[in-house]
């Protein structure tokens, strides 16, 4: 019974637990994949379906068609994303939360590097506790997290790591779940590179202001993630065009500008890689601003095989198959060419 009962408990950990932490995050303010964001997105659309229907822009006969209907939300595609929605949660406890554990003690923390200043230049004066260092903070917190987002997106579209990142530019529809299509490898580089870089930021701030900080918070939410998010974020995997119109779009990433970055039209290859804040691409010279007017596009890798990617088995494991037989492919080059310098000596 005593092992019986430890396998029982061990399942429950692996499996059921996190499931049903997943399933009820859908009411956590933390994630964008949530009840009120979902439904402020969606009011949203609504608005914009009524301001178009009434001015003859939009072929939709009803809401439900304006968001996609039937043939975008019951897709093969979205239904995968539904299922690895939940299937994510299981891939987190087993897989990303202990590889995550054993690199993370060896990433430098807020507390390490105020003490690594306090060493060097001597402690700082307290300037407490106050509403302004709190709206600070949290501020720099938000653009450090943005910024970091962009560049490890950005990496991802490289050779060697794009066959992870592809994963989730291989839907051909978007629905909003689409945005939790994110291979594991992927989760892990872009937690262990938002650790390090607010370890860096705390660490600095912390030490100028003579002790810890705390972020100001919107019910449990940094202030400005909360804003963001309630600005239709959840549209941006969808199939509704919503612009901020291009002076905006130089600083605010729009549902429309996504929409963009996983156009499968080579002209939108590499643009709008932000998260929140397009000013990043602004900066660097990837930004593509969109106007009221829908482009039509249609999304995926333009590589024109979406088809390996419409399973579980596909999301989790093709990435890796891919890597071995590239690797593969360059260790018979090796061998060739150590063969014809053989033969010509």
């Amino acid at each position: 019974m005593g092992v019986l009962s430890t396998v029982h408990e061990r399942l429950s950990d692996l499996l059921i637990e996190p499931v049903i932490t997943q399933i009820s995050g859908i009411f956590d303010l933390n994630g964008r994949f949530g009840v009120l964001f979902l439904g402020i997105s969606y009011v949203v659309a609504y608005g914009l379906f009524r301001y178009r229907a009434q001015r003859g822009l939009t072929e939709a006969r009803s809401f439900w068609q304006f968001i996609g209907g039937s043939r975008v939300n019951f897709h093969r595609s979205a239904l995968l994303d539904y299922r690895y929605y939940v299937v994510r949660a299981v891939l987190k406890v087993a897989l990303v939360v202990p590889i995550v554990g054993l690199v993370d003690p060896y990433i430098l923390r807020a507390a390490d590097y105020m003490g690594f200043f306090s060493n060097l230049w001597g402690a700082r004066p307290q300037l407490g506790q106050n509403l302004a260092l709190s709206l600070l903070y949290g501020l720099g917190v938000f653009l450090v997290m943005d910024f970091t987002h962009y560049w490890v997106h950005r990496a991802f579209h490289c050779r060697w790591l794009w066959v992870f990142h592809k994963v989730h530019h291989s839907a051909p529809v978007l629905v909003p779940v689409t945005a939790s299509r994110v291979h594991f490898v992927e989760k892990i580089v872009g937690q262990l590179a938002t650790t390090a870089s607010i370890g860096v930021y705390a660490g600095i701030f912390w030490y100028a202001c003579g002790g810890e900080v705390s972020r100001y918070t919107l019910f449990g939410v940094t202030y400005l993630v909360f804003i963001c998010n309630g600005l239709a974020a959840n549209l941006r995997h969808s199939h509704v065009w919503l612009s901020f119109g291009p002076v905006v779009e130089h600083v605010l990433n729009s549902p429309a500008q996504h929409q963009i970055h996983h156009s499968d039209a080579p002209r939108h290859f590499h643009k709008n890689f932000a998260t929140n804040l397009s000013l990043w691409d602004w900066l660097f010279g990837t930004l593509y601003v969109t106007r009221a007017k829908p482009e039509t596009i249609s999304f995926g890798t333009g590589e024109g095989d979406h088809e390996r990617y419409l399973s579980l088995y596909g999301l989790i494991v093709t990435p890796f198959a891919d890597i071995a037989r590239w690797a593969g492919a360059a260790c018979r080059r090796l061998s060739d060419n150590s063969r014809a310098r053989a033969g010509e000596t």
